[in-house]
Order: C-alpha cells, then sequence, then structure tokens
C-alpha cells in the first residue's frame, strides 16, 4: 500500500494516530470524531445537524456518537446560566478522557477495614417485638370506620375518638367510600369532623351529605380535604326552627257547671264576677236541630232498605 501525502499550509487538522487506528471504534464513529476535531472551537453542532448534512442517517449518527461517549471521546455537559435557564455544552476530545469526578475501576488490593467498622451481630442479644395495639384503640378503629375496605381508608395509625366526634368520621367515610377522587386520611377526617356534625346535630343524614359533597366534583381534586370543608361549610342548611305545639284555646271545664273554660277552676259566672247568662233557649235549638237530623238520617236508611215480601 502506497501512501500519498501532500504539504498543507491552511486548512488541514493534525490528528493522533492512536485516535485515526483506534479500532474499538467503527469507521462512522472515527470519521465522525475526525470531522468534530476540525471544527473551530465554539462550533455549534448536534445530532441531527450532522445526520441531515451526511449520508448517514439519524441513527447511524446517534450510534457513532455513543461510541465516542462510552470511550471518552465525546462529552455532553447540562450548564446552568446566571438566569437559570440550562444549556447543554458538548466537549470533543482527540484522547479518551474520562468525565470529571467518574473514577474508572481499577485492579488494586482491597484496602483493611477499620477495626469495628462492620459490626458482628450479637446472637445473645433478645430480639425486640414490635409494639401491640391495645384494645381500646382497636375499638375505635372500628367505631370511626378505619381500615373499612373502601376508596376513603386512612391509615392504620391514625388516632380513634368517640362519641360525636367518631360518629362524625365513620358517617364521613362511609358517605366518601363511593368516590375515589375524595380520598381522605384519619387525620383530615378527625379536622372535618366538627363540620359534619353539625350537619347531624341539625337533623341531616347520610343522603344529605352525600348530595352536598359528591355532586358536581371537577375531573380532577386537587385537595380532597380542602373542597370537603368548602362544601361542608358553604352548603350547610339553616337549622330547622323548633315547632311549637299550639295550645288549645279552651283547655278545662268549669268544676261547677262544666262550661270549657281557658284555665283550670271556675268560670267567671260561677265566681260571681259575671252574670250566669241562660242558655235554655240556645240548647233547646240545639237538641232540636239534633233530634231533626237523627230522624232525617234514619228515614234515609229505611229508604233504601229492601221491601219485605
Amino acid at each position: 500500500m502506497q501512501i500519498h501525502r501532500s504539504r498543507h499550509a491552511r486548512g488541514f487538522t493534525v490528528l493522533p494516530n492512536m485516535l485515526l487506528q483506534d479500532r474499538r471504534l467503527s469507521y462512522t464513529a472515527r470519521g465522525l470524531l475526525a470531522d468534530l476535531l476540525s471544527r473551530p472551537d465554539g462550533w455549534s453542532e448536534d445530532g441531527r445537524r450532522m445526520a441531515d448534512t451526511s449520508p448517514q442517517g439519524r441513527l447511524a449518527v446517534a450510534k457513532a456518537l455513543r461510541e465516542l461517549t462510552a470511550l471518552g471521546y465525546y462529552r455532553v455537559d447540562r450548564v446552568r446560566r446566571g438566569d437559570g435557564t440550562f444549556v447543554s455544552e458538548a466537549h470533543v476530545y482527540d484522547t479518551p478522557h474520562a468525565a470529571p469526578g467518574l473514577t474508572r475501576p481499577g485492579s488494586g488490593v482491597a484496602a483493611a477495614d477499620d477495626r469495628g467498622t462492620n459490626p458482628v451481630k450479637d446472637r445473645g442479644k433478645e430480639p425486640t417485638l414490635p409494639v401491640q395495639r391495645s384494645n381500646t384503640a382497636l375499638a375505635g378503629k372500628d367505631r370511626t370506620g378505619i381500615g373499612e375496605a373502601g376508596g376513603t381508608k386512612p391509615p392504620a395509625t391514625a388516632p380513634a375518638s368517640d362519641g360525636p366526634i367518631g360518629e362524625a368520621v365513620a358517617t364521613l367515610f362511609r358517605v366518601l367510600r363511593p368516590e375515589p377522587r375524595l380520598r381522605l386520611g384519619a387525620v383530615e377526617a378527625l379536622a372535618l369532623a366538627p363540620l359534619v356534625s353539625e350537619w347531624l346535630e341539625r337533623g341531616y343524614g347520610p343522603r344529605d351529605l352525600s348530595e352536598a359533597l359528591l355532586g358536581g366534583l371537577p375531573a380532577q381534586v386537587h385537595s380532597a380535604a380542602a373542597i370537603l370543608r368548602d362544601r361542608l361549610t358553604r352548603k350547610l342548611p339553616p337549622a330547622p326552627e323548633p315547632v311549637v305545639p299550639a295550645k288549645p284555646r279552651w283547655s278545662g271545664e268549669c268544676a261547677t257547671c262544666a262550661r270549657p273554660i281557658p284555665h283550670e277552676g271556675i268560670c267567671r259566672a260561677c265566681a260571681g264576677l259575671a252574670d250566669k247568662p241562660d242558655e235554655t233557649a240556645t240548647a233547646a235549638s240545639v237538641a232540636a236541630r239534633g233530634r231533626a237530623r237523627v230522624r232525617a238520617a234514619l228515614q234515609a236508611d229505611a229508604g233504601r232498605l229492601p221491601a219485605r215480601a
């Protein structure tokens, strides 16, 4: 093989033979590396532009760059500017270089460990057991609905509560169980329990809470506790007004004449505070009207009866 070289006064690049004869690299990678080394410092180039300006495609160029990166001829660093933006800065070498801070493994004798660095297990030591939960905590867990199946299952370490707060937490979990977007932890449920208790104290049950909390939810709920707190506060119905039973006008009778009076005792006429009215004519007319109605009813019934044979 005859090698013909010409003398160049300008426009040439000096490259080490180790680079051009590195058989670990493909010919595409070596040619690409020689092309990059012939560019001036500060040249802007990327893989797409290399592929678009050469017969090789993007896959071949990308494979060649991976070869150069693996052997230390090519490296891309991500540099942060003063304004907070990032830029990619490429480095090309004519001899293999390791990345900054990269230590390549080498052969050698392992250093001796310091005394006491690796503690030895004491097999005679009595093992420790996890703390057992008390029956009170387990009972509170059942009362508040913690651990039940559903979308709002809180952690097992949640504090338990008794009384109205525990009932409010259990009701809230039961209402939110069909909606997976409203997942709550036990601590969040306890924080919302006073608001739920107000609904229960005003006579509103799980059905009313379900209509107020589950309807019209957004497609993505970022904070279930926040949206529940807003709805429990904003949609709280007013307290129902107490129903006062109507007091009858005539609540008693006179102990002497048996006339209806609005109080217990005797009427004013029997007490001598007013003249006793003569109700004989009124009573006679009432009795006459009653007899007439009874007679008319009996005659009507007799007319509807079948005639006897």
